[in-house]
């Protein structure tokens, strides 16, 4: 049998063979290290290889757990199973519901497009018209249905700027390379576009005429070179929009699975420290997210075509012709929105008092409202849980108060703005078992000492400067995640570099933070995000585009948060000292006041 035809054969079997091979190769982790340590590290292997090659539904390999830490004599499960429901998973589940309620009434594609009529169309403004949308609505949505409702949006604007794809595609061709796929029966190659709004298929006209159907004075030569422009634009506006979901997502708790990891983590490892909530959070990540915003449009406009002079002179030739049809798209578009309804009136407020109450709970710059409760007993879940509740009861349609008094009135119908059973369909529950199986990991190499003993072992890591080491984790991370989950990246790595920081007398935020966020960057290949996938399955990008776009993307991004590390966040988290929570869980540490700067001197 030939080698190509066994390793096809492997190949439609690897997810059994990993099923099956994994615990018999790394078995000799049971009886080579001490025995409560070997276990968890046995437990955290398979966990690790199963999440890394999907062999087991993410979901399911969350659960093992559940078998694995009682039954091995790790964990007790009266331990284990409450760490599927924490608090941090009510958080999460009450920004999903508040979610679904936006997008139950249509209000994130109002807010889409009122940005696109503020921005303006040339290319490089629709450009960070798209990515300051969607790294907005990212920031309450998931990244996936962000990049899934603003992709038909940005193609609709494209046909109306450029034309049609496939037409544009066969004019950006040489005369020869035309003629050849002719002969060879290439002429035409169908794309899988997403799909689209109807309305927003239908390009509109000047003066009642087409674009294609206007007299073009120019060369061949002109067009081929035009067209070629075009299709960079294209690229541009496809690919802008999955990455800046993903940096949007990290501006807010629960914007992203890993940023809530964090947070349950250091709950469990450093039950004293409070630094990291959803206001103290949102004021370090929204700045970084503006700053690496700001980087990663430069970048994707000078890479396809969006700066130039035609930003700051207006010229009047075909393209800007093109680019008020495009505006009048838009304009159309919100305009059949019609005026703000009740719906959409109170679920914006509830979104703002939703907002507001998570920010000013206790924002730790100054005194928030959590004051007048009993410390400790109101977090955030607890205030998200109270808003999204009211949602459930509050009409959709303005009450008729004349009813009570006139008998020939009619009833307005009571619908809530949110049902159960949307609500039920929008969560997903394998998002937050994921979430449930991290905490649990989390807490078994806690308490089984697997953390220590890793930390121990990474004590030659101390010796680099904390300023180098908060961009090689970053870097690692990112680099990592392209090939797996971001939140099982997290998860497998963040109790590591917990210890890390702990050995080398680093305050452990100074390289937990810089780890959780570098989890969001995996902006090289398709498969390394669900936003990226759907973008590639818009048949116009490729594997090329992506990795081409994405190397600095990712270089940008461990830029990024070394600079917000090393300003703000040194001020707001006071990375310059070793904190006293860290203290009991680090006993053996000499050094308690160390800065990253102090430290960098010191290895000099």
């Amino acid at each position: 049998m030939k080698l190509s035809v066994v390793s096809k054969k492997l190949w439609c079997v690897h997810k059994q063979l990993i099923l099956l091979l994994t615990p018999l190769v790394f078995l000799p982790l049971l009886f080579s290290l001490p025995e409560k340590e070997g276990k968890c590290l046995y437990v955290v292997v398979l966990m690790a290889m199963f999440w890394c090659t999907e062999a087991l539904p993410l979901a399911v390999t969350a659960m093992l757990p559940v078998c694995l830490f009682p039954t091995l004599g790790i964990l007790p499960s009266k331990k284990v199973c409450p760490q599927y429901f924490l608090e941090t998973n009510f958080l999460f589940l009450s920004g999903l519901v508040m979610a679904s309620s936006i997008e139950e009434w249509g209000l994130h594609r109002r807010i889409a497009l009122k940005v696109l009529t503020i921005v303006g169309v040339k290319p490089a403004w629709l450009i960070l018209g798209m990515m300051l949308t969607s790294s907005f609505l990212s920031m309450w949505l998931s990244n996936t249905a962000t990049t899934a409702m603003m992709l038909p949006i940005a193609n609709a604007i494209l046909e109306s700027l450029f034309g049609d794809l496939e037409t544009l595609k066969l004019k950006s061709k040489s005369p020869e390379d035309h003629e050849s796929s002719v002969i060879n029966g290439q002429s035409s190659v169908k794309l899988h576009s997403l799909p689209s709004v109807p309305s927003e298929k239908q390009v509109l006209s000047i003066d009642g005429t087409d674009a294609a159907e206007q007299t073009d004075l120019r060369t061949a030569e002109e067009i081929r070179s035009e067209s070629e422009y075009q299709l960079k634009v294209w690229k541009g506006f496809l690919i802008c929009i999955p990455y800046a979901a993903s940096i949007g997502g990290t501006a807010t708790l629960t914007g992203t699975a890993p940023n809530l990891i964090l947070i349950g983590q250091l709950k469990s490892y450093f039950p004293d420290c409070d630094l990291i909530n959803f206001g103290s959070w949102f004021a370090f990540a929204f700045p970084l997210m503006l700053v690496f915003l700001f980087l990663a449009w430069l970048w994707i406009s000078f890479l396809y075509g969006g700066l130039n002079t035609r930003l700051c002179f207006a010229k009047h030739d075909w393209r800007a012709q093109a680019e008020a049809r495009a505006k009048a798209l838009i304009e159309e578009d919100y305009r059949k929105l019609g005026p703000l309804n009740f719906a959409e009136g109170a679920i914006s407020f509830f979104f703002v008092i939703f907002a507001i109450l998570l920010f000013t709970r206790d924002p730790k710059f100054v005194t928030g409202w959590s004051v007048f409760f009993k410390k400790g007993y109101v977090s955030d879940a607890v205030t998200g849980v109270i808003i999204v509740s009211i949602l459930f009861f509050f009409p959709s349609q303005k009450p008729s108060f004349r009813w009570w008094f006139d008998p020939q009135a009619s009833n307005t119908p009571y619908v809530p703005l949110l049902s159960w059973k949307k609500a039920q369909d929008s969560v997903p529950w394998n998002i937050i078992l994921l979430l449930g199986g991290g905490f649990a990991m989390a807490k078994a190499c806690e308490e089984s000492g697997l953390a220590s003993w890793i930390g121990g072992h990474l004590q030659p890591l101390a010796e680099v400067p904390p300023g180098a080491a908060v961009m090689l984790i970053t870097a690692f991370l990112a680099c990592f995640t392209e090939f797996a989950s971001n939140t099982a990246t997290i998860i497998i790595f963040l109790p590591v570099i917990a210890e890390m920081a702990m050995h080398a007398s680093v305050n452990p935020l100074y390289f937990m933070i810089p780890a959780t966020v570098g989890c969001s960057y995996a902006f090289m290949l398709p498969v390394s995000t669900p936003p990226n996938s759907i973008a590639f399955a818009s048949g116009h990008l490729m594997v090329k585009d992506m990795v081409r776009t994405g190397i600095v993307m990712n270089m940008l991004g461990v830029l990024s948060v070394s600079l917000a590390m090393n300003t703000w966040g040194v001020a707001m988290f006071n990375l310059n000292t070793y904190p006293e929570w860290a203290q009991p869980i680090n006993k053996s540490a000499l050094i308690t006041d160390v800065s990253p700067v102090q430290s960098f001197n010191a290895t000099l």
